[in-house]
């Protein structure tokens, strides 16, 4: 693996955990970025280190506008220059539309959307003087999933496909300097003790509906970050690689 230098957006837990986990080699260095959860990013930073990789931990809410732009200049300081950016960070929200207000909607578009694009105007600089240079956004399948027998998210829903469509923008303008590609998570096995946005008895409907008959894991989703930042998909960009057992066909 190439001994790079990657920021990772929500890494406290789940799959961006995951996702420094499977990127952390000797000789890597990796920016561990949470909002909040100073506990969890350092549990992450520290099976970084076990790996022999470097880690830095490092805290901004990126729902405010100015965040993302400080948090990459943070990142490229402390780890001296920025090969990789996997932008992660996000939640999940079921609210309806005829009770979502615009406060609420507003929320998803600024911790995915508005944050997917300032971290990469902000990241250009430094991906473009960096070494095999990648900006991978982590989606989902509430972009593309819509069914009545199906639970959906429509806040989360558009803030994730605005993403899908700049990195399409993004690919086509940064090439071919930097690779642009996401990654679609299906239903993903939470940390024990995190909130999740089902009940038992619709996860449960859920699973009946995935070809694959599981939950995915953050592991798997994390591997195929890990795909698309390796040498092996240099000829990759703009595009959307599904991790979802099946469930968007």
């Amino acid at each position: 693996m190439l001994q790079r230098k990657i920021l990772v957006t929500g890494a406290a837990s789940g799959i961006g955990a995951a996702t420094c986990r499977a990127l952390a080699a000797p000789g890597a260095a990796i920016a561990v970025h949470t909002r909040a959860n100073r506990a969890g990013a350092e549990r992450t930073a520290a099976a970084v280190r076990e790996r022999g990789a470097r880690a830095v931990v490092l805290l901004a809410d990126l729902a405010e506008a100015a965040a993302p732009a400080r948090l990459v200049e943070e990142a490229a300081e402390a780890l001296g220059g920025l090969d990789v950016l996997v932008s992660n960070a996000g939640f999940a929200d079921r609210t309806p539309v005829e009770r979502l207000t615009d406060a609420d909607f507003a929320r998803s578009q600024d911790a995915i959307a508005w944050a997917f694009l300032r971290l990469a105007r902000a990241a250009r600089p430094h991906l473009a003087a960096g070494r095999d240079p990648r900006l991978i956004a982590v989606s989902s399948f509430v972009a593309h999933l819509f069914r009545s027998d199906t639970p959906t998210f429509p806040a989360s829903a558009a803030a994730k496909a605005a993403v899908e469509a700049l990195v399409k923008a993004l690919a086509i303008e940064w090439a071919p300097e930097v690779t642009v590609n996401a990654v679609v998570p299906g239903y993903t096995r939470k940390d024990p003790g995190a909130h999740a946005a089902l009940s038992e008895a619709q996860w449960q409907a859920t699973l009946a509906r995935i070809p694959l008959r599981r939950l995915g894991t953050p592991e798997e989703v994390a591997h195929a970050v890990a795909f698309l930042a390796s040498p092996a998909a240099g000829y990759i960009t703009g595009q959307m690689l599904h991790v979802d057992g099946g469930i968007v066909i």
